[in-house]
């Protein structure tokens, strides 16, 4: 099998007085607290959630 690429991503912002969908987004990618740090399969479902918050993320590949 080829290695699958993979995303680290730290959550920077905070979810407070953001919308609702940003909120789940973040519980969707893993993260829902401050400094966290996840790594995720790059897939384009993925890069579509990081799109939608990447105010509240810094991602490393």
């Amino acid at each position: 099998m080829a290695d699958k690429k993979t995303v680290k991503l730290t959550q920077t912002g905070s979810p407070i007085r953001r919308h609702p969908d940003q909120r789940k987004t973040l519980v969707g990618l893993g993260l829902n607290k401050m400094h966290r740090k996840v790594e995720l399969e790059d897939t384009p479902s993925v890069r579509g959630m990081m799109q939608k918050v990447r105010h509240l993320i810094t991602v490393t590949e």
